[in-house]
């Protein structure tokens, strides 16, 4: 059939009134729905198989959906972990180099101490020579000035 003819076919048809030829009148309505009845069978498979893809397509949707939300709170459990095991490393440094240095003021504490006690004990001699000079001194000025 040629688009002619399909045109020809849904051309409206002339005013009744005038005589025709004797004859049972074409059901133009009928011809065309059962053209298309056809056309709309195939049309509500089609209809059906795209009901059913977007079915799918919403489910595929959720479950991917759901996967998603469940790797990111994987992730970020992970991340927790993580987060806490770096925290934890870094305190224990923190400390450690603390105690390094707690160990080290000791140390050069412990050394100063010593210097003061050698130094003390290397002046001690003069020191106690100064005193008993002085008090000599004092006790010569006394009796001296005694009556």
């Amino acid at each position: 059939m040629s688009a002619r003819d399909f045109l020809e076919r849904l051309r409206p048809s002339a005013a009744p009134g005038a005589p025709a030829s004797a004859g049972v009148p074409a059901d133009r309505v009928a011809e065309r729905s059962a053209e298309l009845e056809a056309l709309f069978v195939q049309l509500d498979a089609v209809q059906a198989e795209a009901e059913r893809i977007r079915a799918d397509a919403v489910a595929e949707a959720a479950r991917r959906r759901e996967t998603a939300q469940r790797k990111a709170q994987s992730i970020v459990a992970d991340a927790q972990r993580r987060a806490q095991a770096e925290r934890s490393a870094a305190a224990a440094a923190a400390r450690a180099s603390g105690e390094h240095v707690a160990e080290e003021i000791l140390a050069d504490a412990h050394r100063e101490a010593r210097s003061l006690v050698a130094r003390a004990r290397a002046r001690q001699p003069a020191l106690v020579d100064q005193v008993l000079a002085a008090a000599r001194a004092e006790l010569e000025a006394l009796v001296e000035s005694a009556p």
